[in-house]
């Protein structure tokens, strides 16, 4: 599993998540908030399947 998602990135999808989740479990929002979770693995494990499908990458790292 290669890295593929920056700091940036990275941020926004975890709170991004954490907000999903927190309205979800609030129920604010419906069931579908609960995606928040997806949201949030990606930012804490730094890596995306979609971006890994489209060979795309928001690390300066992997940047040449």
């Amino acid at each position: 599993m290669k890295i593929n998602v920056g700091g940036f990135d990275s941020i926004a999808r975890i709170i991004a998540g954490l907000v999903l989740i927190g309205l979800a479990a609030t129920g604010m929002i419906g069931v579908w908030g609960y995606i928040g979770v997806v949201v949030l693995l990606t930012g804490l494990f730094k890596f995306c399947p979609g971006y890994a499908l489209f060979g795309m990458s928001t690390c300066p790292m992997n940047k040449k």
